[in-house]
């Protein structure tokens, strides 16, 4: 048989005897989409809301009726005044307040919201619903057209953020784990003595991880169109073929790290802090980099998981082709081949 898929066959069976591994690999993914997917969720719906009127007429009535018909909204009381209407809300009783001024049943038609502002994005965007919601079919307050996402659904942003959080996480813990486990046992010096070169050996390692990393894929993927409803939209080739250049990538850098790191411990603890807070705070995952300020958009350019959410939201939600996604798509394949020349030349020069 040749050396290399013995390599890779001994490696195989190393993963798949450690139940511990094989339980983060793939129950991680599992976890993390169910929570993000339905636990985890920026959806509007049952919004308690007060109605600040001095008398309720038809033309209140009606609005009011709109808002109580509605999914977001629920009516929990009605006061005469805003100050009345603020108290609640301070005291935790109430989340919006509808203010009707008082000459609003002689044509006024003046509204006034008092939200808690606590969190501004979903403050504004009761507002924005209250307003349309209430809104007369002809003539509209807010015209409001949703592409792409017109349920508004939290998971349509979420999953493609939660798939590059996984894939980078995963593929380069593990990987710089296996490595350096064989440091720490000292079995990477019998390894050596093989008639394989150390290049093989190390890309033997990482084959497995790329097997597996596919199969997580094709989980979340699933688990994204089948159980949470997101569509994919784009081509499914297209998506599958970033992605295995992204987890090319993660493998890249986890060689990366264990080549640094002595310890599992500590090709544990930098690969956290390397990447979990990059990936979270500076991909685009949670917070729009468009709204960051300049230096952290300047730095989130050099963190990979950003090029490939931005690619699957496109490809998955927006069903756009390769011309679309072709920066992306070139940015993550120059990344690629920088990190893996950079980490096999390290790796070479180290164990030789």
């Amino acid at each position: 048989m040749n050396p290399f898929i013995s390599f890779v066959i001994k490696e195989a069976k190393h993963i798949l005897r450690d139940k511990r591994t094989m339980l983060i690999l793939f129950g991680m993914p599992v976890v993390l989409m169910l929570l993000f997917g339905f636990a985890i969720t920026t959806d509007v719906k049952n919004v308690r809301t007060m109605v600040v009127t001095s008398q309720m007429g038809i033309a209140t009535q009606q609005k009011v009726e709109r808002l109580a018909a509605s999914d977001y909204f629920i009516i929990t009381a009605t006061v005469a005044t805003p100050q009345d209407a603020e108290r609640l809300i301070r005291n935790q009783k109430a989340d919006m307040a509808v203010v009707f001024g008082n000459d609003y049943q002689r044509g006024n038609h003046e509204v006034q919201f008092i939200v808690d502002g606590a969190d501004p994005n979903m403050a504004q965007q009761w507002a924005n619903i209250a307003a349309q919601t209430m809104a007369n079919s002809t003539q509209s307050l807010l015209n409001i057209k949703m592409l792409y996402n017109p349920q508004m659904k939290s998971a349509y942003n979420f999953v493609p953020a939660i798939m590059g959080m996984l894939l980078m996480l995963i593929c380069a813990m593990m990987t710089s784990i296996s490595i350096v486990r064989e440091k720490e046992k000292g079995t990477m010096e019998v390894l050596l003595v093989s008639p394989v070169r150390p290049i093989m050996i190390i890309m033997a390692k990482a084959v497995p991880y790329l097997m597996l990393a596919f199969s997580i894929l094709i989980i979340i993927l699933l688990m994204a169109h089948f159980v949470l409803g997101v569509p994919l939209a784009g081509s499914l080739i297209w998506i599958i073929a970033i992605s295995l250049v992204y987890i090319l990538l993660a493998l890249a850098l986890g060689m990366l790290i264990s080549n640094v790191a002595k310890t599992q411990l500590a090709a544990l603890l930098m690969s956290a802090m390397v990447l979990l807070m990059p990936v979270v705070m500076l991909s685009g995952m949670l917070f729009p980099v468009e709204s960051m300020p300049t230096v952290l958009q300047w730095l989130s350019a050099i963190v990979p998981p950003r090029y490939y959410i931005s690619a699957m939201r496109k490809l998955m939600i927006m069903g756009v082709g390769l011309g679309e996604v072709f920066k992306e798509f070139v940015i993550l394949s120059a990344m690629t081949a920088l990190l893996l020349a950079v980490a096999l030349a390290k790796f070479n020069k180290r164990l030789e």
